[in-house]
This record gives C-alpha cells, structure tokens and sequence, in this order.
C-alpha cells in the first residue's frame, strides 16, 4: 500500500476523495486500523470506508468514523450522492445485504435531490468467473441489482474483494471492481491462486453530467 501511496504523491493528478472497500487490516487489532489511518493521513483528503470480511467492524468503525474518515457513509458531491454499504457477514468469507442495510440505501437515495448515485462495498454482486471466488461474492447480488435498477439514479457500483480487476456496465450501472494494494487472486483460477501482478488503485472522476470517467493503474514495483 505505500507503494501505492508513493506512486499517487509522485503523479500530478490530484484526487478530492478516496474509497477504500474494506480489507484493512487482517490482524483484528485497534493498533493495525490506527496504523491504517497513520498512513492515508497525509494525503489530506476525506476517506469514504466500507468494512471486508477480514475486517473486524467492531474494531473498524470507531477509528474509521474519526474525521476525515467516514464508515458507510452518505455523502452529496453537486450532482453526486456517495454511499457506503456493509456486506459483509460475521465469521464468513461472503456477503450479503441485509434488509435494513437495502432499505438504508433506498432511504438515503430518496431523500436526496442528487441526480447520480455511487454506490461502494467490499462484495462484488457478479460473478468473476473463478470458481472458487464465485463461492463467496454477495449472496443476494441479483436481487441487490434489480433494487439498484428501481432507484434509477444510481450510474456506478464500486467493490473489492476479489483482488483483480472488473469493469462492465450492466443494466445501466457501470459496475467495477479494483485490483488489491496487496496480493493479486489470479482472475479464471478454479482454485486459490496468486497472480504476480503488482499492486494496483484506480481513479475515477465523476461529471456533473452523470458521466464517469476511470482509469486502472498498475503500480510496478
């Protein structure tokens, strides 16, 4: 990650946000989330967080809803609302959304005079087409999208989890998923595998004509 971190501080495109899908930490500890926050600091920006299935959320949001932080958050940007949703489920790999999550975001979504919506979690709600990381995306993705879809304002969905890169419009939302500041899975693998790609992020800038614009960036070591 501070290769990352290195790689963006030495660029000269300038980011107002970052979104960070969960995964944090591995360690379950308050030092390692403080480390964490340690360590984005500097970048002076507002960090919009949602929890992984290796975080440990208890532990994660009180140090993540610490200002510039924020733990599954709403946030209105002009014509952009930003949301943050848990999908994750205690002691198990998968995710789901709960009902009080869906109706948190229907809620938030209606509320708001935002023309776009952006959606951020750690579970991606398509499959990857690897047959052991398909056994542990978000449970309920299908009916998940279908709600997304009557929203109607909603244009990106955002996700982790899967260590590789995703990017592919369906039904109207622009649905994508960013490689890991860590250890890449190797993308088609019908068992556990590490791919030797390096680390990666992305940047995406949002139009106040709704349009979106991103960019992977692989950061060789």
């Amino acid at each position: 990650m501070q290769q990352v971190l290195d790689h963006y501080n030495a660029g000269d495109w300038r980011a107002d946000r970052a979104l960070i899908t969960g995964d944090l930490v591995q360690d379950n500890s308050v030092e390692a989330y403080e480390r964490f926050r340690e360590l984005l600091l500097p970048l002076n920006m507002r960090m919009h967080c949602v929890p992984g299935n290796h975080d440990d959320r208890d532990l994660m949001r009180p140090v993540c809803s610490r200002p510039p932080f924020s733990y599954c958050a709403k946030e209105a940007i002009g014509d952009w609302l930003i949301v943050g949703l848990d999908s994750c489920i205690t002691d198990d790999a998968g995710g789901d959304i709960s009902a009080e999550e869906l109706e948190r975001l229907e809620t938030i979504v209606t509320e708001s005079s935002a023309k776009y919506v952006m959606v951020n979690l750690h579970h991606p709600p398509v499959p990857m087409g690897s047959a052991w990381l398909d056994t542990v995306l978000l449970r309920n993705g299908d009916e998940f999208l279908q709600r997304l879809q009557k929203m109607d304002r909603v244009q990106l969905l955002v996700f982790g989890h899967v260590h590789q890169p995703y990017e592919k419009e369906h039904d109207g939302v622009l649905i994508l998923g960013t490689p890991s500041t860590c250890r890449q899975f190797k993308p088609g693998s019908d068992d556990f595998d590490v791919d030797d790609r390096p680390p990666a992020y992305r940047r995406i800038t949002l139009r106040s004509d709704g349009g979106i614009e991103n960019e992977l960036i692989w950061v060789d070591t």
